[in-house]
């Protein structure tokens, strides 16, 4: 699982983005699924949750069309991506 957070200038045009051109590139470096869930402190903040292996995420970060995509994004500066600190069962 991967999981970042980012700031967005405007919600509506991330989600949109995210949904279209978002999926489809993610899908081609093996993203399983995705969740989205708005910082409930600040509106302006979204934590997304992938089903991700890291190599694949990687993969994902150097694909040269990732840059226009993050633009289309509405990001206002780049995700940060969270490192767990401890994994369990259940």
């Amino acid at each position: 699982m991967i999981v970042t957070v980012a700031q967005v200038a405007d919600l509506d045009q991330f989600l949109r983005t995210f949904s279209n051109q978002g999926v489809e590139k993610r899908r081609q470096h093996g993203c399983k699924s995705s969740h989205v869930f708005q910082d409930p402190d600040d509106p302006n903040r979204v934590w997304v949750f992938f089903d991700w292996k890291l190599e694949d995420y990687e993969k994902f970060l150097s694909d040269p069309e990732i840059p226009a995509i993050a633009q289309m994004l509405a990001l206002r500066e780049p995700p940060v991506k969270l490192d767990p600190i401890a994994q369990y069962d259940s």
